[in-house]
Parts: C-alpha cells; sequence; structure tokens
C-alpha cells in the first residue's frame, strides 16, 4: 500500500475531482455560449473542425472526458486503497486537458494530426494512470471499467481521422455519445441504487431498491446493442427497434430503484431524473427511423439531458461529500438542475422561434449556460479550498 504523507501543494491538485470538475464547469460555461456565438456568425472559428463537430467534440472528449477522469480519479481510491492522483501529475494531466482544447479550437495552429496527438493524449493518460492503479491495487473487479473509458479514447481517435478523411465526423459524433450514455447506465446503475439503499435505510424503510441481478444485466447488453446499432445506422429500422426495446428495458430498470421515495430530497432525486433521460434519448433515437422525431432532437435528449444531467448531479454530489459540505442540494444547485432539464426540453424547438424572435437553439444555450453559472458560482469556492470538517480515513476521498 502507498505511503499516507501529508499533501501540502495548492488544494486545487490534492485529489482528481477538484480540477476536472471545475474545469468541466468553466468549460461548460464559455463552451455553449462560444458555439452559439459561431452559429450565429458572430464568432470565427479557424479549428481543424466543422463548426458543428467543435460543438459536439468538445462536449463529448472536452467536457465529458473532464467529468469521466474527475469521477474515476476520486472513485479508484476508493477501490483499492491507494493514495490518489495529487500535486505535480494531476497538474500535469490538467494541462494536458486544457493543451486538447486549445489545440481543436484552433488556437495553437497545429497541423491535423498535431491536433489528434495532443486532443488524443489526455484519455490516453487517464487509462494508463487509472489501470496502473487497479493493477497495482489488485482490484480486479474494476477493470470492466477500463472497457468504455478505453472506447471514449478510441472514439475521439476514429472522430479525428473521420474528420480528417472524410470531411466530417457523424459515424464517430455518435460513438462519442454512445460510450458516454454506456457509462451512465454501468456507472449510474451501481451508484443511484447504492445512495437510493442508504438513504432510505436511514429512514427505517422497508422496501429497498432491487439490488443488481439478470434483469440489470440482460438491460445493459441491450442497451449496448442498441447504442452500437445506431452508432452504425440511425435510421435503419432494425436500430430503430432495439433502440425503443432497450428505452424500455430501462425504463422498467430504472424504477425498480424506487426514484418517486426520493422527492424530500433533490439531491438524490436529480440521480433518478438524470437517468430517466437515458430511456427518454433511446426511444426518442428509436423513433427517428419511423419519422416520429428528427435526429437532432434525439442526440439532444442524449446529450443535454442524460449526459449533461447526470454528469451535473454526479459533480453537486461529489463535491459535497468529498469537501465536507452536507449532501443537500439548497435552492441554488437544485435550479441549476432545473436549468439543464429545461435546456434539454427547448432544444427540441430547434430553430424554431419561441419568443422575441429567440428560436429554441438560442433559448437552450442561454439557459444551460445560466445553469453551469449557478454550478460554478455555488460550488467553484469548494473546489479550491480545503475540505472542512473531520478528514476521512487516509488514503480515501
Amino acid at each position: 500500500m502507498a505511503a499516507r504523507t501529508e499533501y501540502t501543494g495548492p488544494v486545487l491538485f490534492s485529489f482528481g475531482f477538484r480540477p476536472f470538475f471545475l474545469g468541466a464547469c468553466l468549460f461548460a460555461l464559455t463552451a455553449i455560449p462560444a458555439w452559439l456565438l459561431i452559429w450565429r456568425g458572430d464568432l470565427d472559428y479557424s479549428g481543424p473542425f466543422p463548426a458543428t463537430d467543435w460543438h459536439i467534440h468538445e462536449m463529448i472528449f472536452g467536457y465529458g472526458a473532464a467529468v469521466v477522469a474527475g469521477f474515476l480519479f476520486t472513485a479508484v481510491p476508493n477501490w483499492t486503497g491507494r493514495m490518489p492522483a495529487r500535486g505535480w501529475p494531476l497538474a500535469l494531466l490538467s494541462g494536458v486537458w486544457l493543451l486538447g482544447r486549445m489545440a481543436a479550437a484552433g488556437w495553437l495552429g497545429l497541423p491535423e494530426l498535431g491536433v489528434m496527438v495532443a486532443d488524443c493524449a489526455f484519455l490516453a493518460a487517464v487509462i494508463a494512470m487509472i489501470a496502473r492503479e487497479i493493477i497495482a491495487g489488485e482490484n480486479w473487479r474494476n477493470l470492466k471499467v477500463l472497457v468504455p473509458v478505453t472506447l471514449l479514447g478510441l472514439a475521439n481517435v476514429c472522430f479525428h481521422l473521420e474528420a480528417m478523411t472524410q470531411g466530417t465526423a457523424d459515424f464517430s459524433r455518435r460513438l462519442g455519445i454512445a460510450v458516454l450514455i454506456f457509462l451512465i447506465m454501468l456507472i449510474g446503475g451501481r451508484i443511484i441504487p447504492s445512495f437510493t439503499r442508504n438513504w432510505l435505510a436511514k429512514r427505517g424503510a422497508a422496501k429497498m431498491p432491487v439490488p443488481f441481478g439478470k434483469f440489470d444485466a440482460v438491460t445493459l447488453v441491450f442497451g449496448a446493442a442498441a447504442l452500437l446499432a445506431w452508432t452504425a445506422a440511425p435510421l435503419a429500422a432494425l436500430s430503430g427497434a432495439l433502440l425503443l426495446a432497450a428505452g424500455v428495458l430501462h425504463l422498467v430498470r430504472l424504477a425498480r430503484w424506487r426514484g418517486l421515495a426520493t422527492l424530500p430530497d433533490p439531491l438524490l432525486l436529480m440521480l433518478h431524473l438524470a437517468y430517466a433521460l437515458v430511456p427518454a434519448g433511446l426511444i426518442a433515437a428509436g423513433g427517428v427511423p419511423f419519422g416520429l422525431l428528427e435526429p437532432a432532437a434525439a442526440a439532444h435528449i442524449l446529450g443535454i439531458g442524460a449526459i449533461g444531467g447526470m454528469t451535473l448531479a454526479v459533480m453537486m454530489r461529489a463535491t459535497m461529500g468529498h469537501s465536507g459540505r452536507p449532501l443537500v442540494a439548497g435552492p441554488a444547485l437544485t435550479l441549476a438542475f432545473m436549468l439543464l432539464l429545461g435546456a434539454a426540453a427547448l432544444r427540441l424547438a430547434g430553430s424554431a422561434e419561441l419568443a422575441a424572435g429567440w428560436d429554441g437553439i438560442t433559448v437552450s444555450a442561454v439557459v444551460w449556460t445560466a445553469g453551469f453559472a449557478l454550478m460554478v458560482l455555488k460550488t467553484g469556492p469548494w473546489l479550491v479550498t480545503r475540505r472542512i470538517g473531520p478528514k476521512k480515513v487516509s488514503g480515501k476521498p
């Protein structure tokens, strides 16, 4: 087991959730307004991707990858009992992530291949560091988490290669979203019923969430198959049928976790609501081949609703818990989450005018930005200041 030494460096680099959650939230707060200005023709973009591909790439492999890294670098020490990555290695990794964002924006003037190397280096380093910790800690059962994270890294490579060879990254867009959705299915299926069970047990509830079993395994397999079909052939009738079936199965799965019982606790309820947008997005995507919905609408239910909602809820909870704050959402963070759900709903209007000349895309972007502004204002100070209250057991976040 790693030696236990007191960390005396900058608080921001004392634990993985701090720089990556803060970086992800600040990026979400600025990248969407930037995209809105680019889309409206008010801001020049000179990066290596078509503008729409840049927007999608950065929300998946910029924002999404940062949240995944923050979660893993905080969870793995709990799994292995080893000290977390901190200090200069964590600062260096944060710099690699930032370098990727600058390269993708075209700010470094790199050729396409150089942008790919600069951008893909982050997830490659995350995978290597997490694998080392899990193997060194002999925590073999959690090695499976590396599979979807590795797929996310490969999806990023594919995105660059497809954009370079085809001029756009149509396939890789869906692949990146699919991997993040599967991570939500996998990790959400662990933490949501677990947190709910603990909360209900403290209140003496007799009925608990149904533990993971064969039904969950079948549901995950159906989910993976549906996402793969959607990635490969989003307009095929077979893909639609698989997506609809997977959506129904995940609705049933969610219902088994007793989400309605968590109404008194908004912070816990957020996880259930965010997960509900996974089956909602699958069903919406399943309706596309049959002419029931536009592809962009279905993709944004998954992207803004499921991925945005789940990552925001997880960041809130993890930041509170690991900074010593009570697990209470409060009005500001509850409003931030509701604004994100509102952004997902408003995006369904697309370019249709909603009010005063503002279309659904513009209003959705404004509401998203407001939600993350609240998130940064509330949790930002917690992420850069030392933990309050008693310290946790050494070696665990």
